[in-house]
């Protein structure tokens, strides 16, 4: 049996326990993404959006004999990880899932249910159905993609997250999706749902890590809604495992004066894709876009977004930076369309690149397509080495080559470092880099 096949099937099991929700219109969206990643199947070397990365065929290879029904995990492991990376002291609403199941004995909320409502999706489609009605997959989306569909028909778990209007949300949310593979592959399709009414504000952490020996997959949907005057930072953390294959797609719709800012962040894995799709339905809406993959061994990670200004006087800034070492391989495709309506539109778009060895590469790709003449837009990218003038200049001041490599890197990841909004955050990530530069 293909992975395909194996998850329409896994979907038919599912189905036949669902008990009740089959009528609803969120489980009929499911129905309706089935059929869209049946006709589309893994993506192919000829779908130009995969063109560089190859992710359908090296899954099929990977997990074709994996039990999807599977969730069970290393408890010991688990909570290692979780210690090493959560300060005991840190004030946060943090929420654990592992192989795809949420683990409340490891989670917790802090924050009150006046001030925001943070659940498990499982939870959510049971107490919340209206905000499921009226949020789940009703993002416009940007091109048909087989994994947000496949995602879409099979996640049963995740968070959701919805902020009442005009409440500042104080307390962080971070939420942990772990897979362990200490006892065999694991397969995971976290769904989650963010919704910031008219006025309000939150962050949302989302960390990716594989403990274990063996290879991990995560196929991630986050829906992210910013209402009128709202404003959301969303962080994508990716520390994850040498042997970890990710592919996400955070799908976020902004309406008037509102605000939201991503920042993601890649370290290492096997073959991870990320897909960031934004459309800025009204005015005086701001967007910012930061990222940094900074790679090692064999890591391959694509970097995909897309920004759709639909509507005059609003603002995008995009800026990622990549740097690659050994055999790895970087990918970044950025898009930014302005509709005929949207004049007046500031849009700007910059990728950097900084190769360490001759095998490392990097495949980028800025566009722009305009159809507004009153617009202020650039785009950019570049591809380089350490700057030896820089470089020497720093050994004449008594340090040695790696020292001065390593100091003007930590200056080249920080412009994307800085707009962490947690110190505990940044410094770890920080940390790893370090560590990085100091082998």
């Amino acid at each position: 049996m293909s992975l395909q096949e194996a998850f329409i099937t896994y979907f038919n099991d599912r189905e036949a326990a669902i008990n009740g929700q089959g009528e609803t219109s969120w489980h009929q969206r499911r129905r309706a993404a089935l059929s869209d990643f049946e006709k589309l199947g893994f993506p192919s070397k000829k779908n130009e959006e995969y063109k560089y990365t190859p992710i359908g065929r090296a899954l099929e290879r990977e997990f074709s004999e994996v039990n999807l029904a599977n969730t069970s995990f290393n408890t010991d492991l688990v909570q290692e990880l979780l210690a090493s990376v959560i300060p005991a002291d840190v004030q946060a609403n943090q929420l654990v899932f592992v192989n795809g199941e949420y683990q409340p004995s490891l989670s917790k909320v802090i924050s009150s249910l006046e001030e925001v409502t943070i659940v498990p999706l499982s939870e959510a489609y049971q107490k919340h159905g209206q905000v499921i009605d009226q949020y789940f997959s009703q993002q416009p989306s940007f091109h048909p993609d087989s994994f947000a569909a496949l995602n879409t028909s099979i996640a049963q778990e995740g968070v959701m997250v919805h902020v009442p209007k005009n409440v500042l949300v104080e307390t962080p949310i971070l939420t942990y999706f772990i897979s362990d593979t200490s006892t065999g592959v694991s397969v995971a399709s976290p769904r989650n749902l963010y919704v910031a009414e008219t006025g309000s504000k939150f962050s949302v952490v989302e960390s990716f890590y594989t403990v274990g020996g063996a290879a991990s997959y995560q196929n991630v949907v986050s829906e992210i809604w910013v209402q009128p005057n709202a404003s959301v930072h969303y962080t994508k953390l990716q520390p994850e495992s040498a042997q970890a294959y990710h592919t996400g797609t955070t799908e976020v719709y902004q309406a008037r004066d509102s605000r939201f800012t991503a920042v993601t962040v890649s370290l290492q894995g096997t073959m991870l894709r990320n897909n960031l799709n934004i459309v800025l339905d009204d005015e005086n809406c701001e967007s910012h876009m930061y990222g940094l993959y900074m790679l090692d061994e064999k890591s391959h990670v694509d970097n995909h977004t897309a920004v759709d200004h639909r509507k005059p006087n609003s603002f995008s800034n995009e800026l990622y930076k990549g740097i690659m070492d050994d055999n790895s391989k970087g990918v970044f495709n950025g898009k930014i369309y302005v509709r005929q309506d949207a004049q007046k539109t500031n849009a700007f778009q910059s990728n950097a690149n900084i190769l360490l060895t001759d095998d490392a590469s990097i495949d980028t790709k800025p566009q722009l397509e305009i159809w507004a003449d009153d617009v202020k837009c650039s785009h950019g990218a570049t591809t380089g080495q350490i700057d030896e003038e820089q470089l020497f200049y720093l050994r004449t001041r008594g340090m040695s080559k790696e020292q001065a490599t390593a100091i003007l890197l930590r200056a080249f990841a920080g412009d994307v470092l800085e707009n962490i909004e947690l110190d505990f955050i940044r410094q770890q990530i920080e940390q790893v880099i370090d560590t990085r530069l100091d082998k």
